[in-house]
């Protein structure tokens, strides 16, 4: 719906979020949402300079042109039924101050293959099935590569192979924790692997170290570290004897500082961070790169929780000057950088692909 001359409410696609949450018919009708959603307010708080169309475009089918066409038409009916007070105009902004001035929605960035960048080439990519694995896996498929694609979901990999049709694409469904997982991968692949984007991981609950479960702390650790330890070592040994390679791990903002995540992610992404500068020291004699990429906010289907009030409090407050997170395209173009032959002087590297955050 687009405002007109019989709007109300003036609030449209092209409304920024803050707008909306300061208008008085708009605001409770997008904090209703949330709280049907289990989310708070400050859960907008990194894509509040976003306006509505663009958070459709990021979201990954999360925030439907549906979801907006019933917000608007819920603010509609609010002021409708709401006759003695006057609808606040479109871009009405919220009088408090804010902590830094506002920045400009940019531009949406394209995305631009190279041609030709992988081929020949055996890719092997964890997470393939969503978000950040799927746009890596999908990018090096189109550039060439022949794609080694792992999930520990069968239908979202399925689904993923479909929509690339006629590509080189090989799924397998596995559990990166679990050894005859891996030799599944291995039995898949063949022969030599060229590189590795160990991207599968998962998020903690935002509890700080007072609260953190056994349970939490194990899983955690499991998926981001010990499947990451585990993949890499089956893999080292073929790039050892081709003389080349070259890996990526995704590590994080929360593996270079404290204030990104709860102890447990946090804790894991500098494990991370430590096993990428090791082996880039390691095995950089023998023709294989190890780097890592640090991402900043994006938009997965990993969601944050927090079960911990004193986490939703420091990492929320933390979270208020950090750049608006980006879609897992943006960040697959950095991975793909790092593992192709374009990032050949580049070893040890931990790349923080944030918008700026860690210059923060």
């Amino acid at each position: 719906m687009s405002p007109t001359s019989t709007s109300l409410t003036g609030l449209s696609g092209d409304t920024k979020i803050a707008d909306w949450l300061s208008h008085p018919y708009g605001g409770p009708v997008i904090r209703q949402m949330l709280v049907d959603s289990g989310q708070s307010e400050k859960a907008m708080n990194p894509v509040k300079r976003f306006s509505m169309n663009k958070l459709i475009k990021i979201s990954g089918g999360r925030f439907t042109q549906d979801t907006l066409d019933d917000l608007i038409a819920r603010a509609e009916a609010a002021a409708a039924a709401d006759t003695g007070a006057p609808a606040a105009p479109a871009g009405a902004v919220d009088e408090a101050p804010s902590a830094a001035p506002e920045a400009p929605e940019q531009p949406d960035w394209e995305e631009r293959i190279t041609e030709g960048r992988f081929a020949g080439q055996t890719v092997v990519v964890t997470g393939a099935g969503s978000g950040i694995g799927r746009a890596t896996a999908s990018r090096v498929a189109r550039e060439g590569g022949r794609v080694i694609a792992l999930d520990i979901s069968a239908d979202r990999l399925t689904a993923f192979a479909a929509e690339h049709d006629g590509l080189d694409i090989t799924t397998v469904t596995a559990d990166v924790t679990k050894d005859e997982d891996i030799a599944r991968v291995l039995e898949a692949a063949g022969g030599p692997i060229d590189s590795l984007a160990n991207v599968a991981g998962i998020m903690d609950d935002m509890t700080p170290l007072h609260e953190v479960s056994d349970e939490v702390w194990e899983r955690v650790f499991a998926v981001n570290v010990v499947g990451l330890m585990k993949l890499s070592r089956a893999v080292l040994p073929r790039m050892l004897e081709a003389g080349r390679g070259s890996i990526v791990n995704i590590a994080s903002e929360a593996g270079l500082r404290g204030s990104a995540a709860g102890v447990a992610y946090t804790a894991s992404k500098h494990a991370v961070v430590g096993i990428t500068r090791s082996s880039s020291f390691m095995y950089g004699p023998s023709g294989i790169r190890v780097n890592a990429v640090a991402p900043g906010g994006v938009i997965t289907n990993i969601e944050a929780r927090f079960d911990s009030a004193l986490g939703q409090d420091r990492v929320m407050g933390a979270l208020a000057v950090a750049p608006p997170p980006v879609t897992a395209d943006q960040l697959a173009a950095s991975i793909c950088f790092l593992l192709s032959d374009d990032g050949v002087n580049l070893n040890g590297a931990i790349l923080p692909s944030d918008g700026g955050w860690s210059a923060i």
